[in-house]
Parts: C-alpha cells; structure tokens; sequence
C-alpha cells in the first residue's frame, strides 16, 4: 500500500459505514462486497492538477474474483454449497477444486457479467464518494499531493 493510501484509511473506514446501506440495497452481501473491494485498487489520476485529478477504482482484478463471489452467495448458513451434501472429498478435494480441477471449476469465462458490471458501478460509486468525503474534510488537496509526490519517484 502507497503512503497515499494509508494515509486515507480512517476515510475508507468512514466511507464504509456510510456506504453500508448502499451495499445492503445492491444485488451483493457484506461478504460479498468484502471481496469485491479486496479486488478492487484505487488510483489517483491526474493527481498534479488539482481540477482535473481524480480517484478512481480499478477493478482489472474482478472478473478473477468473480466466481468466489458467486460461490459466497450460494454457500448455506455452515458454508457449504446450499443442497450439496459433503462430498466426503476433505483436503485435496478442496484443493483440487482452487486450483481450477474440481466439480466447478470456474473460470473468468463462467462470470455473470450483470453481476460483474453491478459490482463495477458499485466500486465507482464508492470511489466517487471517498473523494466527497476527502473534498468534505479538507483531505483531498494533501493525499492528491502525497499521491503526486509518490508518482514522480517512480
């Protein structure tokens, strides 16, 4: 993580209790949300121009994460798949099946792509009020700045 970033990390903590009833009325669970922004990187761009910079979301990494999404919305109450008994398969089934091998294999191939586009507005929009709230409390102009900094040493 980039110094901007740890930076913002009381904000981002905020933002989520702030965003929790936008996510409680999304196709998506908190579990499932929880994912989502694991997959999910945030950039400044154009963070030298104080009018044009920008936070926004990268979600190149989502359709990998898709299919565990997919998974946590079918797991029951004991996390196992909702109507499946246990296979009995313990260890290496379970391995088998994360590396691509079992029963469901799942691929970016398999991914919902409502689902997908869903959790991609749903990202933009989180980013979109992170910056609000940055504007708001008088944040922004620094962690764009510390953001620029961080860019130039690269």
């Amino acid at each position: 993580m980039s110094d901007w970033q740890d930076m913002i990390v009381g904000d981002r903590m905020a933002v989520d209790n702030e965003f929790s009833a936008r996510v409680d009325n999304s196709p998506f669970s908190r579990q499932e949300w929880g994912l989502i922004m694991t997959a999910t990187t945030f950039e400044i761009e154009n963070p030298d121009d104080e009018t044009a910079a920008e936070l926004v979301a990268d979600t190149s990494e989502l359709p990998t994460m898709m299919p565990e999404v997919e998974k946590v919305a079918s797991m029951g109450p004991m996390g196992q798949p909702q109507g499946q008994q246990d296979s009995g398969g313990g260890l290496l089934d379970s391995v088998f099946e994360a590396l691509g091998f079992g029963r469901d294999g799942g691929s970016e191939s398999d991914v919902d792509e409502e689902k997908l586009e869903a959790a991609e507005t749903l990202v933009a929009a989180y980013a979109e009020e992170l910056q609000t709230h940055l504007e708001a409390e008088g944040r922004w102009g620094e962690v764009r700045a510390a953001a620029a900094a961080e860019r130039k040493v690269e």
